[in-house]
């Protein structure tokens, strides 16, 4: 059993997405496909249960996850304790992210932490939406998290690296189509399509809070667990939604984007670490963000 099975593994179990987690590794989608069915050929176990709309892991796959976690991160400490005396700083910093507009910042992170210290790894832990890293970090298990403000926590500082806009996700065939802008009080009584409850899903709070102060609540009909799935359910009709125009560079077949009318609501995302945090690999990575991700003008 090859160890980049196990990785290949572990990314889409967290992704739950062969493209993302493709691109996650760095490589082509039929290789990563080919190699989870090798995997499971050699366990005689399956693993995923794939459609054409979703995949999800098997309770076989659930229970492989935690065990393939801690061998490849034994692995990783090994490898990392055998090349310090030669390469000097090194460390691990968990990073918790959630969303399309993590992952526009994401890249510009990782890289520029690859270049300047190769010695430090960077454990990406995705499904981790804004109040729930917030959260994480707070408590310890994450070192650094990508958050939106504003952040209440004591102990916890934050960075803002970029401003978002709200916007109206809606089908291309949608009477509100028509509209160069979109009052959120004529959404009344259409059909949503947003995040779970309980995920931490800071886009999902704002989308219900901006919706009561136009007066009604949204009638959320079906939930998704990321931006790609909410806007393919968007662009299939099954109802409207609002997202962020970091979103919008998602472009499918019977889908548009629209901005609303009146003051825009904007969302400030940041980085949010705690202060009393110890890593020295951490104090490293929040370095090389202000070079990668400066703050917005203003900030």
């Amino acid at each position: 059993m090859e160890l980049r099975y196990l990785a290949s593994f572990v990314a889409v179990a967290e992704e739950l997405h062969f493209g993302r987690a493709a691109k996650r590794l760095h490589m082509a989608q039929p290789p990563l496909s080919q190699q989870i069915r090798q995997l499971e050929k050699e366990l005689g176990v399956q693993l995923f249960e794939r459609s054409t709309r979703s995949v999800r892991l098997t309770s076989a796959g659930e229970s492989f996850l935690q065990p393939v976690r801690k061998v490849l991160e034994d692995i990783g400490i090994a490898t990392r304790v055998a090349k310090a005396a030669g390469r000097g700083e090194f460390g691990r910093v968990s990073v918790g992210f959630a969303g399309a507009s993590s992952h526009a910042t994401l890249p510009l992170l990782t890289r520029a932490v690859r270049a300047t210290h190769p010695g430090i790894e960077l454990a990406m832990q995705g499904q981790n939406y804004a109040n729930r890293a917030l959260a994480r970090v707070a408590d310890g298990s994450l070192d650094l998290g990508f958050v939106r403000l504003p952040v209440d926590r004591p102990g916890v500082a934050t960075r803002v690296i970029a401003e978002e806009e709200l916007v109206c996700a809606l089908a291309s065939d949608h009477p509100l189509a028509r509209q160069e802008r979109i009052d959120v009080a004529d959404l009344a009584g259409e059909p949503f399509v947003g995040f779970p409850a309980g995920t931490g899903s800071s886009v999902r709070d704002v989308m219900l809070q901006t919706c009561e102060k136009a007066g009604h609540n949204p009638r959320i009909v079906q939930e998704a667990p990321d931006s790609y799935t909410i806007l393919a359910l968007v662009a299939m009709g099954v109802g409207v939604t609002l997202t962020l125009t970091s979103c919008t560079h998602i472009q499918q077949t019977g889908l548009v984007y629209r901005p609303l009318t009146g003051p825009p609501v904007v969302l400030r995302a940041a980085l949010a670490w705690r202060t009393d945090n110890p890593s020295a690999a951490l104090r490293s990575v929040l370095e090389v963000a202000r070079e990668a991700l400066p703050a917005p003008e203003g900030d």
